[in-house]
């Protein structure tokens, strides 16, 4: 074994077990390897100027451009971060670059028989544009000097290497990608956090909502899929697969509580008897535990417990309905904060005056900004920041389209509620029911609240201005969609997900009326009342803001968000989930979506997860996501308002023509 050499020929540091030109067998693999979701790996760097390769010791050097630069190349760290951006471009994307860098991961299949098979998997990082030439050198090259009993595949890291081992052949370069090796995996993180807790599983949803009245704050519930209504408890476990999107892993994140899939949950819970003990549940992006306890620990009180969340006070004064493209966001207080997002949004791309580049100004150390790689992804290269600014705005406006509607103030709900002395009656009751926190009959008090909404006739005034506000769409029979837009919902800490409704089959006067009681309605279910009276927003301030567009068919629908949900410290992907259809469909859980993981700053994307569809977009589809992900991160500078760093939770829809439609824009918990 050799251990690596500096540049002036002394030893590595103590410790250090790098081996430079040796073959790799198993043991040697085992000895040098780290863990990373699960499974060892190795980082290789091949140098093709000297023909040997490096075996990097990963608990000395966790980055191979420091390993290079600095133990192969005699650089300081100094040196290697005064540039580091274009060294980086040197040893990623330079098409005759002299290092080839990957990393090898040991993975196991199981036989039928039972008996377990390592494999090794070949992958360079996300950002590597190696061609295809470079691609079957790289695979040869570690081919011969790893042992021949172990297969290996390729694994490509991005979209760009797929297509580029398109006209590779199978037989010559054997593959898998990186959906095939992780969709089955069986513990995914999709919030990272710890807990202490009594675990209750739940093997259907019936066996749920038998228990559901008992769970409190002390439960970590398990089930294949937890239902969007479920209480705030300690900890989520899905046993089976579901999207980090999904409104239970938002309310997750917004929440601060651990989430995972955890497909082996039966066998940990025979294993261990688990079904009602109390355990420490950890969740790690590498790493999920449940660990049985010897009996209830001293819990403290999660923080959500005292979470107060504060809105503005809501103006009921006389209000018209407005088109969403006169509405500001400063115009939450009157016609709640979804329609208020959207009218900003309208003017975002109309005036193209945003200062979009935010997010790509803010120093990334050792880097002083990102400008040179928004420059990249824009086609401005070498730009000034002032003609980058400009580029960002003409690069979003040509990519995305604000939905056409009209909004309906708080004004007429609370003329429709002040119209009846019952509901004046129930509300009141409720209100009283909530100070004196007896929740036996909170319920019951909303659920006779909600049918008395949707069966009240509404004042001549209210649907007169309703009616008036869309007379083409009447009286052409046009589809329409009536959603939300409360003042109590898309807030920074308290994002609302999956908690009041929207209707989106409309058809007619009748139906439109209906659908936004509909609406109001739901501002009073009794899970949307249990939330907000635990973040502390009263029922007094909380009113419901109307939006009411025509129907745009989708040829496909999505969600994105402008960071890795199971990484916060991943400043480069945003992360886009997909499905045919209506954005809907991503976040209830009707299907699992396709799932992309698109890098904005150095540029390129990767599929995670084919999901129902059972197959990947077609390539020019998903170049098309690229272009989003990226405009996604541009908004995000101006929506995020104090912090350019604050992710945005998008709903889009994509129609037969290609053209994106944002629907939805919100502060994304985390």
């Amino acid at each position: 074994m050799t251990l690596a050499l500096d540049a002036a020929g002394a030893p590595g540091a103590a410790g250090d077990r790098t081996v430079v030109g040796a073959n790799l067998s198993l043991p040697l693999f085992r000895t040098l390897s780290g863990v990373l979701a699960g499974h060892p790996y190795l980082k290789i760097v091949v140098d093709r100027a000297n023909g040997t390769w490096h075996l990097l010791d990963t608990q000395v050097h966790p980055f191979h451009v420091d390993y290079i630069a600095t133990r192969v190349l005699g650089m300081t760290p100094d040196e290697l971060d005064e540039d580091l951006d274009a060294f980086n471009a040197s040893v990623y994307m330079a098409p005759e670059r002299r290092f080839l860098l990957g990393v090898l991961s040991l993975h196991t299949e199981e036989d039928p028989d039972g008996t377990e098979r390592p494999f090794l998997v070949l992958e360079t990082t996300e950002a590597d544009t190696m061609q295809g030439s470079l691609l079957k050198e790289f695979y040869f090259y570690v081919r011969e000097r790893v042992d021949g009993r172990l297969p290996l595949l390729l694994k490509p890291a991005n979209h760009g290497q797929e297509h580029e081992l398109a006209s590779v052949g199978e037989a010559d370069v054997p593959r898998i990608l990186s959906h095939e090796l992780f969709g089955n995996r069986t513990r995914t993180c999709l919030n990272p956090g710890e807990a202490e807790g009594r675990l209750r599983r739940f093997r259907t949803m019936a066996e749920y909502e038998a228990a559901a009245a008992d769970l409190g704050w002390s439960d970590i519930v398990a089930m294949p899929r937890l239902p969007d209504d479920v209480p705030r408890v300690a900890g989520f476990v899905n046993t089976a697969p579901i999207t980090p999107l999904s409104h239970t892993n938002v309310l997750a994140s917004g929440w601060g509580i651990p989430n995972a899939i955890v497909r082996d949950l039966d066998a940990l819970v025979r294993r261990d008897g688990l079904d009602g003990a109390w355990v420490r549940y950890r969740v790690r992006e590498d790493s999920i535990t449940l660990e049985p306890l010897p009996g209830p620990p001293a819990l403290k009180k999660p923080a959500w417990h005292q979470q107060r969340i504060r809105i503005g006070t809501p103006l009921l004064q006389q209000a018209p309905v407005l088109p969403l493209d006169r509405l500001r966001s400063t115009d939450r207080d009157g016609y709640g904060t979804k329609a208020a997002n959207l009218g900003e949004l309208h003017h975002v791309l109309d005036s193209r005056t945003a200062d979009l580049v935010v997010f790509y100004v803010r120093p990334r150390p050792p880097r002083p900004h990102l400008l040179g790689h928004l420059g990249a992804r824009l086609g401005e290269e070498g730009a000034a920041p002032e003609r980058l600014r400009a580029a960002a705005a003409e690069y979003v406006a040509r990519t995305v389209r604000a939905p056409e509607g009209v909004a309906l103030p708080f004004h007429l709900h609370h003329l429709f509620l002040t119209s009846s002395p019952a509901l004046q009656q129930g509300i009141g009751k409720l209100k009283m029911a909530l100070e004196l926190e007896a929740f036996d009959i909170v319920d019951p008090l909303c659920l006779t609240l909600q049918h008395l909404v949707r069966g009240t006739p509404m004042p001549d005034e209210v649907t007169g201005a309703i009616t008036g506000a869309v007379p083409d769409l009447l009286a052409d029979g046009h589809r329409m969609v009536v959603r939300s837009s409360s003042n109590a919902e898309d807030l920074p800490g308290f994002s609302a997900a999956g908690i009041y409704d929207s209707v989106t089959t409309v058809h007619g006067t009748e139906q439109l009326l209906d659908a936004v009681r509909h609406v109001w309605a739901s501002l009073l279910s009794p899970r949307s009342v249990r939330l907000r009276h635990q973040a502390g927003i009263s029922l007094d301030d909380t009113y419901m803001g109307v939006i009411v567009q025509e129907y745009v068919p989708a040829r496909l629908g999505g969600v994105l968000v402008t960071c890795n949900p199971t990484r916060r410290e991943d400043f480069r992907n945003v992360y886009l989930n997909c499905t045919p259809g209506s954005p809907e469909r991503v976040v209830d859980g009707t299907v699992l979506p396709q799932q992309y993981l698109y890098n904005t700053v150095e540029g390129g994307g990767r599929t995670v997860d084919i999901g129902s569809a059972g197959e990947d977009l077609p390539s020019e589809t998903r170049s098309a996501l690229a272009r989003l992900a990226v405009t996604g991160r541009l908004l995000q500078s101006h929506f995020s308002e104090d912090d350019a760093d604050g992710a945005l939770d998008i709903e889009w829809l994509m129609t037969d023509r290609g053209a994106f439609h944002v629907v939805q824009i919100r502060p994304y918990a985390r």
